[in-house]
């Protein structure tokens, strides 16, 4: 990994940590919110009671804690670079009486795993941040048993995820702000027809299969929206960080102005957009 990605993760990281409090507070929002991507994962992977997940960019535990309940006589590691989240998913796995679920901080792109060790592997939103996508692809595919299969989601196009933009849309009003160079980790890094694909084709895998899926998340009304937005999303309190009280209080009129215009029967109710990517490992890697 170059010194320009090693930054980047160090950078994820201390963000992560920093917004760990808020995906506490918000960790039941956050799981109704995410249960239909992480239910569509775990299908796609056909789970088995003894199977060794690998749970990438684990958060607070989901799916991986779902998969483990599942795979009773198998196990389940979660990582993720963040280890205050791994700290919430061990909690609630300990919660939970999942004795088979352990955490490990780990970097994507150097799993600290032998090769051909797990026989699934899950990653639910978390793919379009990894500073190198390819190495991540490759690295799930090196610690995956033949035979195994990976499933993830990821964000589709901003105009199928209202929910994220609306607030973007307005901060972007008052902030300058450079474009993300081409490649760089992001919410919508992901959404471009075929990349996913050509991926994980080059990483060796086989039968690469993507599933479409849509839906609405309830924000209540615009009071929940901007406490959720601004406890949790590390990309709004980085931009909110940036402006003095002024203009913090013009960019909350302005979202509250906009959520409330585009509440259906009083509800702050959003479309969301996401797709699941799928593919086997069917024996070794084509030279």
């Amino acid at each position: 990994m170059g010194t320009q990605q090693e930054a980047i993760r160090a950078q994820q990281k201390n963000n992560w940590n920093k917004v760990s409090a808020g995906w506490e507070k918000w960790d039941q929002f956050i799981m109704d919110f995410l249960r239909p991507m992480g239910e569509a994962i775990i299908d796609r992977l056909e789970i088995k009671e003894d199977d060794i997940v690998l749970d990438i960019a684990a958060g607070t535990g989901e799916p991986g804690l779902t998969i483990a309940a599942i795979a009773k006589r198998g196990k389940v590691v979660g990582t993720d670079l963040s280890d205050q989240m791994l700290h919430l998913a061990a909690a609630s796995a300990a919660a939970k009486g999942l004795k088979n679920y352990s955490t490990k901080p780990a970097d994507v792109s150097e799993l600290p795993f032998a090769d051909n060790t797990f026989t699934k592997i899950s990653c639910r939103m978390g793919f379009m941040f990894f500073p190198d996508m390819q190495l991540a692809a490759d690295e799930m595919y090196r610690v995956l048993k033949p035979g195994g299969r990976f499933a993830i989601s990821v964000w589709s196009d901003p105009d199928k995820n209202f929910w994220y933009t609306a607030f973007t849309r307005v901060i972007n009003k008052y902030i300058e702000s450079s474009p993300l160079p081409p490649g760089a980790p992001g919410m919508f890094r992901c959404s471009k027809p075929g990349l996913m694909a050509d991926i994980f084709e080059q990483a060796g895998f086989t039968n690469i299969g993507e599933q479409e899926l849509n839906g609405k998340v309830d924000f209540i009304d615009a009071d929940t929206y901007w406490q959720n937005r601004t406890e949790i999303s590390e990309t709004v309190i980085a931009l909110m960080a940036q402006v003095d009280d002024a203009t913090k209080a013009a960019i909350k009129n302005e979202v509250y102005a906009l959520i409330n215009a585009n509440t259906t029967d009083g509800r702050a109710l959003f479309d969301y957009g996401t797709t699941i990517i799928y593919a086997e490992k069917a024996g070794k890697k084509k030279a």
